[in-house]
């Protein structure tokens, strides 16, 4: 669940055409503890599902509407995006005390 609140900006380190969908790549943020591999991350104003996350990086899939319909058409490798965490991860976080 996101409330559109900008949380930080990364980096876009790679975006892989696959034919019909696409995979972007971004370094990890400031908050990635927060950042859940198959949970919900907000970039750009998009909600997606983290698709992989490492030590270094993580990757979300783009289906063509949202390609087509978003500021993800034109997203290139090095470019900043706005990035939102999950607020149900916030609000866990804030009640473990961490």
């Amino acid at each position: 669940m996101v409330q559109g609140h900008v949380d930080t900006t990364v980096r876009c380190l790679e975006v892989r055409d696959l034919n019909g969908s696409w995979t972007f790549t971004f370094e990890l943020p400031e908050g990635r503890d927060l950042l859940v591999e198959k949970g919900s991350v907000c970039l750009n104003g998009v909600s997606l599902t983290v698709a992989a996350l490492n030590d270094e990086a993580f990757s979300v899939a783009i289906i063509p509407y949202t390609h087509d319909h978003t500021t993800f058409r034109t997203l290139k490798a090095d470019d900043q995006v706005n990035v939102e965490f999950d607020v149900l991860g916030k609000y866990v976080k804030r009640m473990l005390g961490r």
